[in-house]
């Protein structure tokens, strides 16, 4: 076993720590090495501690309906559990169930079956791209949307490809690309026959838009993406089988999506005065569990509160901000944190705003540790 001499014995590798690697793929089977750190040390050690080969996904005909409906129900946890933790939790498990999906579907015996498994796998995939972009890795987010396009054309969606652009703008945005945002939001709205699609679209639209400082352009963007919101909504409550049984595309769990996407494009727009008022309202709706949530909401309405010069109120938010970032590792969250602290450091002698710039100081440090650690 490695020496560790800086860890105490609690924190040294053991038997339920050792590096394991599992190799999958859909109709080759799965190998599964547990790796003994004895070996790094004495070469006469076998480095694989336990090996075992695990065969492709088969299930028995009908039983692949069955499968579904368990890996719906994990799908939906999953994005809870995207709510609480970061991505180092959540992708592991995204990507094993997955790759179980892609093995139900090759093994499917029908092509329906077959078809709504790889659909559910493409939301696997589009949720794992969140995940990474969140960890602020952009690269294996475009992977995994690529990815996710692959598998809703495989499985007859072609709808879930204008949404990909979406999530391709959202990428552009949080680069600060408002150029970059728009071209990818106008490229879903021509491609998407969805209400619900095209009005996430004009809302990204909007966001770009804000960004260069376009505010006609914005605000026409935010009227049309209420319109289509509302027009899905209307259709819904007009013909309720009608409503899709595959989980809801866009976000979940952030309460007031309209109102959080008109304050961020307010404050991109120097509105900031506005941004508060569109923001502050609507913080108390999104659900406690929703930390990441939350989280995302609370630092754009601290950055809003700082630039509008309302020191106390963006001091009050800080914390619930910084207690909950290094938790949800979310590189947009960060981001904005990163922003509000050069805003607090115009108030050196202010006690709130030291203390304030301090607790995100030490969430940045926290985080680095982690990350290093890691």
């Amino acid at each position: 076993m490695r020496n560790h001499p800086e860890l105490p014995a609690s924190e040294a590798p053991t038997e339920w720590s050792m590096p394991w690697v599992l190799r999958m793929s859909v109709d080759r089977g799965n190998d599964f090495v547990a790796y003994d750190e004895k070996a790094f040390a004495d070469p006469s050690i076998a480095p694989a501690a336990m090996s075992w080969r695990l065969a492709s996904s088969s299930v028995f005909d009908g039983g692949c309906r069955e499968a579904l409906a368990h890996f719906s129900s994990l799908f939906a946890e999953c994005r809870n559990l995207g709510q609480s933790f970061g991505p180092a939790v959540v992708t592991q498990i995204l990507v094993t169930s997955m790759n179980a999906l892609r093995g139900l579907a090759f093994g499917a015996s029908h092509e329906a079956d077959r078809e709504a498994t790889l659909r559910l796998a493409a939301r696997y995939a589009e949720y794992t791209g969140w995940m990474t972009q969140e960890a602020g890795d952009e690269k294996a987010s475009l992977w995994w949307t690529d990815r996710a396009v692959a598998l809703a054309d495989a499985g007859g969606d072609t709808e879930f490809a204008a949404y990909t652009l979406v999530r391709r703008a959202d990428a552009a945005l949080y680069r600060m690309d408002g150029r970059v945002t728009v071209e990818y939001a106008r490229l879903a709205e021509k491609r998407s026959r969805s209400a619900r699609i095209r009005g996430l679209a004009a809302q990204r639209r909007a966001q770009g838009h804000a960004l260069l400082g376009e505010d006609a352009a914005c605000f026409r963007a935010l009227d049309r993406a209420a319109e289509l919101m509302t027009r899905e909504s209307r259709a819904e409550e007009a013909d309720p089988s009608a409503a899709s049984t595959e989980p809801v595309i866009g976000s979940m769990h952030l309460a007031g999506l309209a109102d959080f996407v008109a304050g961020w494009c307010l404050h991109d727009l120097g509105r900031t005065a506005e941004a508060v008022g569109r923001l502050e309202g609507s913080l108390d709706a999104v659900p406690i569990r929703a930390r990441r949530a939350r989280a995302r909401y609370a630092a754009r309405l601290a950055l809003a509160l700082a630039e509008a010069g309302e020191l106390k109120g963006a001091c009050s938010v800080v914390e619930a901000v910084t207690s909950s970032v290094s938790v949800v590792d979310s590189a947009t969250i960060r981001a904005d944190l990163q922003r509000l602290s050069r805003r607090l450091n115009r108030w050196p002698r202010d006690p709130d705003a030291r203390i304030a710039a301090a607790r995100i100081a030490a969430a940045r440090i926290a985080e680095a540790l982690h990350t290093a650690g890691g």
